[in-house]
């Protein structure tokens, strides 16, 4: 059986970090989860360490100090479970914006159809986001224009950070060499695997804004993203040796 585990990155998640850990391992299959907190001064980290005593063998956490931003959790992250032996390696918010009822739909994209890199896309049929600001939908919907038009990828939704990523994708990147740290991170992650001949295939999910807890969300994080999508057009990927 292939061995797959979550990531969720945190930051002051109490109202959500369980229900979500809990409905995870709900899953047929099996799918362990590994939360990367960020400081949390509300204390999730305590919560998911009570879960750990029930769940030693299948949850684990990594604590850091202060806000460290998303992409650095990641790629930490991504790190901790290439060591830990895992095959497939998913992305996903703590918030139930990403419904965990779908991993086994980006699993399948992965070990079935033979995908490389899933996305759960809001984008690829439509627009498939429930209780968003229209204000941010098009924000968001257009952003991923911007960077499908300017990097010619063939990605819908260029900004999503519900993906399920095959281990060798992870083992070939260069992990130090990604530069961009918050929003731009999901793009660059995409755009590095499609230049280094990855398959990449979108699964369409509806989006739900989140109903406990506050958005971490800001406009400077779209600032990196919206400059750093000119540099990656002009960077040279090169397979990790």
């Amino acid at each position: 059986m292939d061995k797959k585990i979550v990531i969720i990155p945190t930051y002051n998640e109490k109202e959500n970090i369980k229900d979500i850990i809990l409905e995870v391992f709900t899953l047929e299959g099996r799918y362990d989860v590994l939360v990367i907190d960020d400081g949390s001064p509300d204390g999730t980290a305590s919560i998911v360490k009570s879960l750990m005593e029930e769940w030693p063998e299948r949850l684990f956490l990594i604590e850091r100090e202060g806000k460290l931003g998303l992409g650095t959790a990641y790629l930490t992250g991504f790190r901790r479970c290439l060591e830990m032996g895992y095959d497939y390696i998913f992305e996903m918010d703590a918030d139930f914006s990403h419904n965990p009822k779908d991993l086994p739909r980006l699993y399948a994209a992965c070990a079935e159809d033979g995908a490389d890199l899933a996305i759960g896309s809001r984008y690829c049929h439509g627009v498939s986001v429930v209780d968003w600001p229209i204000g941010r939908i098009v924000m968001s919907y257009f952003a991923s224009v911007y960077v499908r038009t300017v990097l010619r990828m063939k990605v819908y939704d260029t900004t999503a950070g519900f993906k399920c990523y095959s281990r060798k994708v992870l083992e070939t990147m260069d992990l130090d060499d990604v530069r961009m740290k918050g929003y731009g991170f999901q793009i660059e992650m995409k755009y590095t695997a499609y230049r280094l001949g990855f398959k990449i295939k979108e699964v369409p999910i509806i989006f739900i804004n989140r109903q406990k807890g506050s958005s971490k969300m800001s406009g400077g994080i779209f600032g990196e993203a919206f400059w750093g999508v000119m540099r990656l057009r002009f960077r040279r990927f090169n397979r990790k040796a």
